[in-house]
Formats: structure tokens, sequence, C-alpha cells
């Protein structure tokens, strides 16, 4: 059994298919059809919708694609839709915002607008903020596409909605919220079960070692964000699952003195303030991991787990050092990223272990660090290329380097003959040519629709050579952001 709000309903399911998505349990179910389905890979944004949850006595808000969310994952939370924001036959602000600013169109994709801005809106308000901000209206809506090109009224809605907040019968009735939700708190292991299928859920890590050790076929569902198509796009079904998005020991993200202890199950983007204060540039390559929604439920651990050879995180975690922290019944082990990866889609895991944490090194002074992403688009866009750079250059000197690519092979790996051709040589121009000419050593790169063989090689020489020259000359801009 689970249970959850919606909007303010109690809502308990005994007997759901565990692959039933929010999106269709909100049409087919619920009968609420304002939120609607696009493409089904959490691409276009207008199947969002916004789950609360509690945050000590305040109730947090974050926007998620509905499409690529199972209803198991719904357990002891507020989902809110499209049609729960008018009150007493008036609009909400950002409703009304949308209309005065003749933010809609055709209409199919003002559902998913209009619930960003609502999170935006109510986020904004919870911080403290005033008024409209570019940079977090363009990250909360980027997201969220329109095919009629609507963007410039949409983006003046934005701007209203922030600038002119009125109270809403959210915060009227928070503090009932909070006690609703303080009530259907999950104390216990959890279980949607439809007979032939079933979701579990674990509020511990022993809890889930037992269980997976129990079930070694399951498949573990942390944001579902990479899971959830094979139900969406390949009409497969999930006969077990295990929830992890419970269990508070994998959530947690703790800076000791010598690194970051990051729980598998932290959203990404609970993970943006550790790492982009300890490395600006992972910082800034978060912000470009897919849109708003798939960062507030994709995990850092299963961007890991998923072993896909284009996931942005690997690269950079492998060029930081980092490990990760496995678990199989009673038994961990320490393992190095890089170790991790054996061919494609397939890892070191064995039968029922799971990721538990990953440690991250901290930064050094004397390190040069720095992360990039090439893709078709800024924003929300699968990488053609990812690279990362961790090298140590004293009195002129490279003495260490580590160097890892994604989009370049089968595995996210670090490029050996490149960074043995940088070691112990002087940081100069004729030995970055050297160290290029050596990726065509370290990769044979595949064409596929994202870019050919030969862009993808000539990019990672390129990116290689723009690390350089922002080591040399970092009063050169060198990032398109910097012009946005």
């Amino acid at each position: 059994m689970i249970q959850f709000l919606l909007n303010r309903e109690l809502r308990t399911e005994h007997a759901l298919d565990p692959n039933v998505t929010v999106l269709n349990y909100l049409r087919e179910h619920v009968g609420k059809t304002g939120t609607k389905e696009g493409c089904a890979s959490g691409d276009c944004g207008a199947c969002t919708v916004v789950v609360g949850e509690l945050d000590g006595d305040r109730v947090r808000y974050r926007t998620l694609n509905s499409c690529l969310t199972f209803v198991s994952s719904l357990h002891g939370k507020q989902l809110i839709t499209v049609e729960d924001l008018k009150h007493q036959g008036k609009l909400h602000s950002v409703q009304q915002a949308m209309v005065d600013c003749h933010g809609s169109q055709c209409g199919f994709c003002t559902p998913g607008f209009i619930m960003s801005l609502f999170a935006l809106q109510k986020n904004r308000a919870a911080s403290g903020a005033t008024g409209y901000d570019k940079g977090q209206t363009m990250e909360a809506l980027a997201g969220n596409l329109c095919r009629c090109t609507g963007y410039r009224p949409i983006i003046d809605a934005a701007e209203q909605a922030c600038c002119q907040k009125q109270p809403d019968q959210f915060d009227a009735f928070e503090s009932n919220t909070v006690a609703q939700l303080q009530a259907i708190a999950p104390r216990e292991t959890a279980e949607l079960n439809s007979g032939d299928k079933r979701c579990l859920v674990p509020l511990t890590v022993a809890d889930l070692a037992d269980l997976y050790a129990a079930n070694p076929e399951a498949r573990l569902l942390a944001g579902g964000t990479d899971l959830a198509l094979e139900v969406t796009q390949f009409h497969r079904e999930l006969p077990v699952m295990i929830y992890v998005g419970h269990i508070e020991d994998m959530k947690r993200i703790e800076v000791t003195d010598s690194a970051i202890e990051i729980g598998a199950a932290a959203a990404l983007s609970d993970c943006y303030a550790a790492l982009s204060r300890e490395f600006p540039d992972f910082g800034e390559l978060l912000h470009r991991f897919a849109s708003l929604q798939i960062r507030n439920q994709g995990t850092l651990g299963g961007n890991i787990g998923n072993a896909s050879p284009i996931g942005d995180a690997p690269p950079p975690l492998i060029a930081l050092g980092a490990q990760i922290a496995l678990r199989q019944g009673n038994t961990r082990r320490i393992l190095p990223l890089q170790d991790y990866f054996l061919d494609y889609k397939v890892t070191a895991r064995q039968e029922a272990e799971f990721i538990e944490k990953i440690i991250v090194p901290r930064a050094q002074a004397y390190r040069a660090f720095r992360a990039y992403k090439v893709s078709k688009r800024l924003d929300d866009d699968i990488s053609a290329v990812c690279a990362a750079f961790n090298l140590t250059i004293v009195d002129g000197v490279v003495t260490e380097a580590r160097i890892a690519f994604g989009g370049m092979a089968a595995i996210p790996k670090r490029a050996s003959a490149c960074e043995a051709a940088l070691v112990g040589s002087t940081w100069y121009p004729g030995v970055i040519e050297r160290a290029c000419n050596a990726l065509a050593e370290d990769f044979t790169p595949l064409s596929d629709f994202r870019a050919s063989k030969e862009y993808r090689l000539l990019t990672a020489q390129n990116l290689l050579r723009k690390f350089f020259l922002e080591q040399q000359s970092p009063e050169i801009e060198t990032r398109v952001t910097a012009y946005a």
C-alpha cells in the first residue's frame, strides 16, 4: 500500500500496477487530463507536475516530468497538477499572468509551462527572493518546449508572476498540508502490488540490501529518468522494482576534510551546492544536465549506475579520482569509478550489489580542473562529447594528469595516451599538439545522429586546446554562456 496527497485529497493505492506512470495515472485513473503527453521521454515538459515534500515544517515544491515518474515514488508526498491551481473560481496568479501576457498559443504545452512557473514562484518566495530573476526563469523553463515559438510572452508572464505574487491557497493551507504529510510519512517498508508486478519501498540501506538479495532480478528505481524509458519508449514491463527514494542515508550529502560524500539517491539538483562550491566547472556542467525537471528527479548514482557512455557525470568524476561505495548484503567495498565501467552497459557491479554513495576528493589549490559539454543545444540536450581535465602544473611542467571523456567510446574512460604525452612535459603548445594526436590512440569514436566520428575526435582535441588556452590566457573569454 502507498499513500499520497493529490493536492489535499488523500489517495491510497493497494493494487495498482507499479509500471503506471504519474501521467497515465492522472489521465486514465483520476480523469485529470490537463497534464499532457508530448514526448514520453522527459524532453518537452508538457507533462510537468509539481511534487511537494516535507522540508522541516515547510513544504518544498519541485517540478517533475510525470511521464518518467512511477506512481510508487509518490508515496508520502503531495502531487499538484494544473487543475489544482484555480481556487474558488479564481485563476492562480501564475495562470492569470499567462492570460494577461498572451503566453498561450495552441495551449498544448501551456499546463507544463504553468506548473514550472508555479514552482519557480513558490521557491523564490520561500527563499526570500523578490522580483524577477532572468537566470532562474530560464533555468526553470529550459525543460519546457513550445512548438508555436511563443517564448517571449511566457517570459513576460514569468516576470509578472514573480513580481506580483499574491498569497494563494497553498500558502493558506500549508500548515494543514504539513500535518497531512506528517501523518502519511513512511514508517516501514511499503509495497505496491498488482499481483504479478510489484514495487518495494524500503526506508533503510539495510532493508534495501536484504530486499535486493532476496530479489536480485529487481530493477532499482531512484529518479527513474532512464529506467522509465523502458516502459514509455520500449513498452516493456518491469516485474519487480525497488524504489530507493525514501532512504535518507542514500540522499545525504556530507563534506569531510578530504572528500564530498554524496548518497547515490541524492537528486542532481541537491548535489549542485556542494559540487559547484568545490568545483565551479562541475557546477556549470550540472546546470546543463538535461532540464530542471530531470535534475529534480534524476540522481548522481543513477547517472553512474545506468552505465551510459554519454552520461555527463562520469567524465568529471573520473577526472577527479572519485570512488564509489558498493554494498551487497552486509558486504561493502570501495571501487575507483574508472574501474566500474567494463564495456557498453556492462559494469563491475555484482549480483544484488548497489551503489551506496559516491566519494569525490576535495579540490586542491594546485590542481586545474575544467569540464566541458558539447551538444546541439545549450539546454536540455545529450552530449555529443563530454570532457574533463584535472592537471597539476608545477613550474611550467605537467606533473600529474587525469583526463576523461564521454561520448568517445562504449564507456566513459580516461585518455591514457593523452595523459602520458603530457606528464613530465613542459606546458607549451607543441606538447598540447602531441597530446591531441595521442587522443586518436585513446579513442575510436562512432558516428551516430548526434555527431560523426570525425567531429567527435576533432572536438575532443579542440577541448584540450581550449583547456590550454584557458590556463594560459584566462582573460580571453571562451565560454558561450558568457555571452548569454
